[in-house]
């Protein structure tokens, strides 16, 4: 029996992602949680919007003030967060849950960020017991545990992993997160001051203890013949990329050392395939040469970036979906194919029940996973898909 006082602690509440949080848990009729942020009357107003309990306790903590984070977290088996730029305000909350022992889960799609935390607090929360597991929500728990899923079907079908694993998102009707492109803002401003940062975004093993085998290309056209189709670069291959290698060498390599993983946007079959394949190969080298410039990074947050609060509607959220093909080649030839869809767009709708569930994942079911730094996959592997079939509207099934 757990001697914390809640289960869940929702950290950024009054955020629009942290309210959609809060909002799910309270509709799941979960005991033991609260909202916590620097504003008592804006969670209160949250508290009464999505129609939670009065009873549901509000926690005041600030990312500047270290102690009431640390107070936070003691208070807590898991703490949510949707604080984001996670290298901005982020920090804090990972150092104060290594140190108290508390699990810890996020939205993280920073991989520079990441890097530096497992550098620094990996250890730390071995010793505290502490899971900290980043990137709960779109980026990367329908990749991270796609690919799990496929090669959990290709051992039972097979007895044997699949060496190649292609991703190939086939349908994505939503938004990304303001979140998700104020994360990328921070983190090409970060590879500005520092070129490091961009050699470690380059670098699909750079969250793993070693490198693994050369991988495929991702950043052209390419033609799947055997699916007939075309796919073009997906911009959050970057970030999957690097959690499912971590996921393999967390786990002891049961995907294989030689394994490789590609990522990819489908475009279409034939002429017209190839066509769209290299517009929006284009059309992505456009937006990143863009972004490059720091003027268009100043317009993007002074006009595009969502203000706090703000967010697609409740219509605009559950008319949303994504689904993405997984093809997996074992190394005799053999061949198995897996899907994963969601029923709500991707960067809020879905995004937010998937946080929610690997918080509930964590506290009840993983206590065989110690502590330290995690991937989705790593730590809760097939609990937490069941849990996102379960609860979530998030579907694995073979294709």
């Amino acid at each position: 029996m757990s001697t914390r006082e809640f289960d869940i602690i929702v950290y950024g509440a009054s955020g629009f992602t942290g309210r959609l949080v809060a909002e799910y848990l309270a509709k799941r009729g979960i005991e033991r949680w609260a909202m916590a942020g620097r504003d008592a009357s804006k969670l209160e107003s949250v508290r009464r919007e999505i129609g939670a309990p009065e009873s549901t306790p509000i926690v005041i903590a600030n990312a500047r003030d270290a102690a009431s984070i640390e107070a936070m977290a003691r208070r807590a088996k898991v703490v949510i967060s949707t604080v984001g730029p996670y290298q901005l305000y982020g920090e804090p909350l990972v150092a104060a849950c290594a140190k108290t022992g508390a699990d810890y889960v996020d939205l993280c799609g920073e991989p520079n960020w990441m890097a530096a935390m497992i550098a620094k607090y990996e250890a730390q929360a071995r010793e505290s017991r502490a899971r900290i597991v980043f990137s709960c929500g779109f980026d990367s728990i329908p990749f991270d545990c796609g690919v799990f899923y496929l090669q959990r079907q290709a051992q039972a079908q097979f007895g044997a992993p699949a060496q190649r694993v292609r991703g190939r998102v086939r349908r994505m009707k939503g938004t990304f997160s303001g979140g998700t492109l104020a994360s990328m803002l921070a983190t090409l401003e970060a590879g500005k001051r520092d070129p490091g940062v961009v050699k470690l975004m380059r670098n699909p093993f750079a969250l793993s203890p070693e490198r693994g085998a050369q991988q495929p290309r991702d950043d052209g056209p390419i033609e799947d013949a055997d699916l007939n189709a075309w796919a073009a670069p997906f911009v959050m291959a970057a970030i999957n990329t690097k959690n499912v290698h971590r996921s393999n060498a967390l786990m002891g390599y049961p995907y294989g050392r030689d394994f490789t993983y590609q990522e990819m946007q489908s475009a279409g079959a034939g002429d017209a395939g190839a066509k769209r394949a290299r517009s929006m190969t284009n059309q992505g080298r456009t937006q990143m040469a863009l972004l490059a410039f720091a003027p268009t990074r100043a317009l993007l947050r002074a006009f595009a970036l969502p203000k706090p609060g703000q967010g697609p509607s409740r219509e605009a959220r559950e008319r949303g979906s994504y689904e993405v093909l997984f093809v997996g080649d074992l190394a005799d030839g053999r061949q198995i194919k897996v899907s994963v869809a969601g029923d709500r767009d991707p960067g809020y709708g879905s995004t937010s029940k998937m946080i929610s569930e690997a918080a509930l994942c964590l506290a009840a079911e993983c206590e065989n996973t110690p502590g330290g730094v995690w991937t989705p996959a790593a730590a809760m592997g097939e609990a937490l898909i069941a849990r996102l079939q379960a609860h979530a509207g998030v579907t694995f099934q073979p294709a």
